[in-house]
């Protein structure tokens, strides 16, 4: 028999044949046979010289064991060892082969992705590059733009005022007219009392003309001073901090408002109530930008007053009278400067939305949307603060709060 038999994979179709060698006369001879492995016990016996075919044996080491039974007594088996192989593709060495071909499948694989990332990258790269420079683009339009708006915010706002100003400003006017013909007369009453010789009548003439002078030139400053308050709410470019007496600019602003609307419509009417902290002083602000903050809500809040108010479908007997009130008042180191109105209020479900830009409630054509947008900057720019309070049916206040 062979030793160490070795059989490739295929070769797995065996039968084994035997036979039981000895002297004597030829009984009958028993076989049994195991295939250690495959078969989990010994075969029955029999008297065939040959085993069953075993068939598709797995790769793997076997060993046949056969045993006769010779006159009741069953022989030591004997025993043959084979081995049957695995195929090439089962080995040791194609597993290796496996893991070097997957390996380098994987560092193929790794450097097609590395450089398909990379030129994903250049590619981002070159449109973040493109994004970028259209958002800088679009962020100086957006920049031109919104100076374009707040100029015509102001130049708006500066219209309403012109009705106002030629009000405020005819009555300075008509005082130095009146008092320069006065003067005019009082001259020449003095040139004849000069003729008489009286000179006791001159000096009184001359102490008139001298106090009319000073009257005059008093209306002329508060001439002179409208007309710069006018120039500076429509001035552009950079503006400085300046002392500034916040009653003086809020009482100048409610008048100017006031006679705006007047002169739009002659049949509004409004009552106008002041209360002004005089221990307050100057403060340190933009005159011309806070003027502009107030003028936008005394504005707002005349608008809101002049609306019928719900008590009047509850109450027959209720008369609405449009009044707003403007008061300043200093607490600690915080200016409050208040513009209420007893208009129908605010609803609430609109509330959040009052001091976004182009958001507004008046009819088409009437408004921007942008006034209490570009107050509630200028006062955060001044480090203050801008609230609202309100309730439907009876009235808004909207504060502002200044450092002091």
């Amino acid at each position: 028999m062979p030793v160490n038999l070795s059989l490739p994979y295929y070769q797995d179709y065996l039968q084994f044949h035997f036979i039981l060698a000895h002297l004597g006369s030829q009984d009958t001879t028993w076989y049994r046979y195991i295939l250690e492995g495959i078969d989990k016990k010994w075969s029955d016996r029999t008297n065939n010289a040959f085993s069953q075919n075993y068939l598709n044996l797995p790769p793997g080491d076997y060993s046949f064991k056969v045993s006769g039974l010779f006159k009741g007594r069953w022989s030591e088996p004997a025993v043959f060892k084979f081995t049957i192989t695995l195929p090439w593709w089962k080995t040791w060495w194609a597993y290796g082969l496996y893991i070097i071909i997957f390996g380098g499948l994987v560092w193929a694989f790794a450097q097609y992705r590395s450089k398909k990332l990379k030129r994903e990258n250049l590619r981002l790269e070159e449109k973040i590059t493109r994004r970028t420079t259209q958002l800088r683009q679009s962020l100086e339009d957006l920049k031109a733009t919104q100076a374009q708006l707040i100029q015509s915010e102001k130049m708006a706002s500066l219209g309403e005022l012109t009705a106002g100003i030629a009000h405020e400003i005819q009555n300075p006017l008509n005082f130095i007219n009146n008092f320069s013909e006065v003067n005019t007369e009082l001259i020449a009453e003095m040139k004849e009392e000069i003729e008489k010789g009286n000179l006791d009548e001159v000096k009184n003439i001359a102490g008139d003309i001298a106090a009319n002078e000073e009257k005059i030139n008093h209306h002329g400053k508060r001439a002179d001073g409208i007309v710069k308050g006018m120039l500076q709410h429509s001035r552009t470019g950079s503006r400085q901090k300046e002392p500034t007496n916040i009653n003086t600019l809020a009482d100048e602003y409610l008048r100017l408002a006031y006679h705006g609307l007047r002169a739009k419509d002659k049949s509004f009417n409004a009552t106008m109530k002041t209360d002004f902290d005089e221990s307050i002083g100057n403060i340190n602000i933009i005159p011309q930008d806070i003027g502009r903050v107030i003028l936008n809500l005394i504005t707002n809040a005349f608008y809101a007053a002049s609306m019928p108010s719900k008590k009047v479908g509850s109450d027959p007997e209720y008369k609405h009278n449009p009044t707003v009130w403007v008061s300043t008042k200093k607490v600690g180191d915080k200016i409050f400067i208040s513009v209420k109105d007893n208009g129908p209020g605010i609803p609430q479900k609109i509330l959040d939305k009052i001091f976004q830009p182009f958001f507004t409630t008046k009819p088409a054509g009437e408004g921007t949307g942008l006034g209490l947008s570009l107050s509630y900057d200028i006062v955060k720019a001044h480090g203050g603060e801008l609230k609202v309070e309100t309730k439907e049916g009876e009235g808004s206040q909207f504060i502002i709060i200044l450092p002091a």
